[in-house]
């Protein structure tokens, strides 16, 4: 009987709360944005810290690059379930691809549960240098993360430069996002690409591994927290081999050009969407609709910064990028966006991927 209750109780303190946040969940849409967002919050950090203990015995039996990958996708099978939210992969076998440097989008705070789904094995994180102080910092030290100062750009490119080394001696890949910053509009749309990544694939000969997640806006934004399937498409790799340092523009354009393409087809059409679009076709059909009057865009958290402080960005070089309109082109400063070789996304993770 001591057995039973044994076994019984965790479960009883893990589901009273969950019943309850599920409760405050199908009150309202605002009460249901707060319970998702403290039950994926709780999970993260519930899994990072048995992550620790994770580690300390992954190290200890000589597979320290495994640590991610486990607690990963232990993160993904308990998160999409609890959540309700499941994530697609399209493409997979391309992340076979060794060594590379892929490049994603960065949406938001959610794109952790997405990376968790394609996790492979053999893999570290790089991460900015704050994190190590962070309560994931002992989990991200001990899985043999390299923590890069993102506020000193020559710092952070030596770091990059050193992970380009062990890139091509032990054939591991590396994970980052271009943009620099969170994206999260309601059409989809990419930020201007910083460079770092290009450089970084150019000098060590290694392909570029794109890859996207569809635009989840619908799911997920401030005082929205849904449930629902999230895609992600893999995009083949483009090879650079041959390529030289002058040639790294023209490869940023081509694979931005690749992957909004890609985002664009893979994401599901919202409402507003919709309504714009049928304007565009039919401008001199009345419609039914009402007039909706024009609205001040909603204002985003910048902080300003120089533009040395920003060297190599599409945005700087005077150059359009396909796609991107002046507003658009603009947010490229917002808070989190950093130097060409200190690019990293706002909760700091860019994976190293490692030969199995």
């Amino acid at each position: 009987m001591s057995f039973l209750a044994l076994a019984i109780k965790p479960l009883v303190y893990i589901s009273v709360p969950v019943i309850l946040l599920r409760t405050v969940a199908s009150a309202s849409s605002v009460g249901r944005y707060y319970a998702q967002l403290t039950i994926y919050l709780g999970t993260l950090a519930v899994v990072s810290t048995w992550g620790v203990f994770v580690a300390v015995g992954m190290t200890l039996i000589g597979r320290r690059h495994d640590v991610n990958y486990v607690v990963a996708r232990s993160f993904y099978a308990i998160a999409s379930r609890l959540l309700d939210i499941r994530v697609e992969v399209e493409g997979e076998e391309y992340l076979q691809t060794r060594p590379m440097v892929m490049v994603g989008n960065h949406q938001s705070v959610l794109d952790i549960l997405c990376l968790a789904r394609m996790f492979p094995m053999k893999a570290s994180i790089m991460a900015k240098k704050e994190l190590q102080w962070s309560p994931l910092g002992p989990w991200m030290y001990m899985s043999g993360a390299v923590f890069i100062d993102r506020r000193n750009s020559t710092k952070a490119h030596e770091s990059l430069t050193a992970a380009g080394e062990e890139m091509k001696s032990k054939g591991i890949s590396l994970m980052m996002y271009p943009e620099g910053t969170r994206n999260n509009q309601e059409e989809p749309s990419l930020l201007p690409f910083k460079k770092g990544a290009f450089h970084l694939a150019v000098e060590a000969g290694i392909p570029i591994l794109p890859f996207v997640c569809e635009n989840y806006w619908r799911i997920y934004h401030k005082g929205v927290f849904g449930m629902g399937t999230i895609k992600i498409r893999v995009l083949p790799p483009i090879p650079t081999s041959g390529l030289l340092a002058s040639d790294v523009a023209e490869l940023t354009t081509q694979v931005r050009d690749q992957m909004l393409a890609a985002l664009r087809e893979i994401s599901v059409k919202v409402a507003s969407e919709e309504i714009v679009k049928a304007a565009d076709l039919e401008p001199n059909t009345e419609t039914n609709l009402l007039p909706v009057e024009e609205s001040e865009p909603a204002p985003t958290t910048t902080a300003e910064v120089a533009p040395e402080e920003v060297p190599d960005s599409p945005s700087e070089s005077g150059s359009e990028v396909p796609g991107v309109d002046v507003p658009m082109a603009r947010s490229l400063k917002q808070e989190g966006s950093v130097s060409e070789y200190g690019e990293t996304d706002d909760e700091g993770m860019v994976v190293v991927v490692g030969r199995h």
